[in-house]
């Protein structure tokens, strides 16, 4: 996910320009990426996979996405489908109460 804001009214070339240049990804990869636009009320997702390109646009009828902390000056952040699910929904990720979950090795 992209921490600086971004252009809204960017389709596939801009998005995938924005992948190479600021988050020096390649948009090919097979990863999600995600941007968010200065209000913080709109968000795109740009996702290739073999056999094309998607980009999934959501607008909030009121409030805002919330982004997870990262340190300043960072140009992205990786979150799991879990987080990504809270962010797409809206709901505010400090008030998100979290179970332990089972992990390998423990």
């Amino acid at each position: 996910m992209s921490t600086a804001p971004c252009d809204m009214r960017k389709s596939f070339r801009g998005l995938t320009g924005v992948v190479r240049q600021r988050l020096a990804e390649d948009p090919l990869s097979g990863h999600l990426f995600c941007f968010i636009n200065r209000r913080r009320n709109m968000i795109k997702c740009l996702f290739a996979d073999r056999t094309g390109m998607t980009i999934h646009y959501r607008k909030l009828a009121r409030g805002t996405f919330e982004l997870p902390a990262f340190e300043e000056g960072t140009a992205k952040v990786e979150v799991d489908s879990a987080t990504l699910a809270l962010i797409l929904e809206g709901i505010e990720l400090k008030s998100a109460v979290r179970r332990k979950r089972h992990t390998r090795g423990r």
